[in-house]
C-alpha cells in the first residue's frame, strides 16, 4: 500500500510540474489526507506562495451550497422541490412558462434563459461591459440579463446548463429563509461542516491567505481576475474555500449533517441524463457511472476567468479529491491523474 501511495505522491508532483500548476492537490481517504500539497503563488506581485489551507474561488463548484440549502427548506416544509418559481418569487418574469419548478431549477431543466449562454457567448468579460462588475453586488443585479428573454425550452424537455436557474433558486433562499443567501449559507452549511476558512468575499475586500485569481495572457503576460468577474459571488456561484473545508463538506454532507441522509440519496440520484453513458446530474453535483452503470463519483466543478476547480467523491473507496487553482485549467488534468491510481 505504502508503494502505492509513493508512486501516486510522485506522478501528482510530476504532473502539478508540468501543468506548471497554481493551486492546492488534496487527496483524503479514511485514513486522512494522503495527499496535501500546494504550488504556485497566491499573489504574484508579492511572490507569495499558495499553502494547503490558501482561500480560492471556486466558480461554479459552489452551486452544491445553494442547492443543499434548498434542500434544507425542503426538509423544513417550506417549499417542496415541485413549488413553482411563479408562486415563489415576486420578480417579473413575463415570457416564462408559469409551471417551471423548484426541481428542474436544481436539475438543469427549466427551459428559461441563462444569463451567460456558452451557445451564444463564449468570453465571460462580455457580460461587464454594460454593466460594470462592481455593480453585482447582490443576486437581484443578474436579473436584468435574462427574466425579460424568452424560454428556450419548455421545461422539463432536455438539461441545459444554466446559472441563471441558481441565480432564482438563491432569491427563492433569501425571500424563504428571510436572510440574505451568502449568511444563509454561512450559518446552515458552512459552519454545521465545520468550514472555517470558507466564505463569499468581495474582491475588493478579500480576506488574508486568499489567492488572487490571475489570467494568462498568449504574449506571456498576465492580469488578474478583477475587472472578469462579478464583485461578489452569489446562489450561482463565487464562494471562496480552502481545500481541507470542501473536504469537511463532503464529509459532513455523506454524515447527514447537512440534511437527512434521506435527503442526500435525492441530492444523489441521477434525475437527468446529461451525455453518452456516464454522465448524469442530480442536485448542485455531477454524476459519474462506469459501464455497468455504477457510480464511481459525484463531483462538482468551476471556470471563471482567473478560477478552475475540480473536486468529487468517490463512494467505492470513501475518498475526495479536492483541486482549487488560482489560474484557468489544471484540475481536471490532475484529478484524472489521482484516478488512474485510485
Amino acid at each position: 500500500m505504502e508503494s502505492r501511495l509513493k508512486e501516486l505522491e510522485i506522478s501528482v508532483i510530476n504532473k502539478v510540474k508540468e501543468l506548471d500548476f497554481s493551486g492546492v492537490v488534496f487527496f483524503q481517504n479514511n485514513q486522512g489526507p494522503v495527499i496535501a500539497t500546494a504550488s504556485g503563488y497566491s499573489n504574484r506581485s508579492e511572490e507569495i506562495l499558495n499553502v494547503v489551507n490558501t482561500r480560492f474561488g471556486i466558480a461554479s463548484g459552489c452551486k452544491l451550497f445553494t442547492a443543499i440549502g434548498i434542500c434544507q427548506l425542503v426538509e423544513k416544509e417550506k417549499l417542496t422541490f415541485e413549488s413553482k418559481l411563479a408562486d415563489l418569487l415576486d420578480h417579473k418574469f413575463p415570457h416564462f412558462h408559469p409551471d417551471i419548478t423548484i426541481h428542474q431549477l436544481l436539475t438543469h431543466t427549466s427551459g428559461i434563459p441563462d444569463y451567460f449562454d456558452e451557445d451564444i457567448m463564449d468570453d465571460f468579460e462580455e457580460l461587464w461591459v454594460e454593466k460594470p462588475m462592481y455593480k453585482m453586488t447582490n443576486l437581484e443585479s443578474f436579473l436584468p440579463f435574462f427574466q425579460h428573454l424568452p424560454m428556450k425550452y419548455e421545461p422539463g424537455e432536455k438539461f441545459h446548463y444554466n446559472n441563471a436557474g441558481y441565480i432564482l433558486l438563491g432569491l427563492i433562499i433569501e425571500k424563504v429563509a428571510e436572510v440574505p443567501f451568502s449568511q444563509y449559507v454561512e450559518e446552515n452549511v458552512f459552519s454545521p461542516a465545520q468550514m472555517v476558512d470558507s466564505g463569499y468575499f468581495s474582491l475588493d475586500r478579500l480576506p488574508a491567505k486568499t489567492a488572487i485569481g490571475y489570467v494568462d495572457e498568449e504574449n506571456g503576460s498576465w492580469r488578474t481576475n478583477q475587472y472578469s468577474i462579478p464583485v461578489k459571488g452569489g446562489s450561482d456561484g463565487g464562494a471562496y474555500i480552502t481545500a481541507p473545508d470542501m473536504c469537511k463538506l463532503w464529509d459532513a454532507l455523506n454524515a447527514g449533517k447537512l440534511v437527512s441522509l434521506e435527503m442526500v440519496e435525492k441530492m444523489k440520484t441521477d434525475w437527468v441524463h446529461v451525455e453518452d453513458d456516464q454522465e448524469f446530474y442530480g442536485y448542485g453535483l455531477w454524476i459519474e457511472k462506469d459501464t455497468n452503470q455504477v457510480v464511481t463519483k459525484y463531483h462538482v466543478m468551476g471556470y471563471d476567468p482567473g478560477v478552475s476547480f475540480a473536486s468529487g467523491y468517490y463512494p467505492q473507496s470513501n475518498s475526495v479529491v479536492v483541486i482549487p487553482s488560482n489560474q484557468e485549467s489544471g484540475p481536471h488534468k490532475l484529478m484524472f491523474e489521482i484516478e488512474k491510481h485510485m
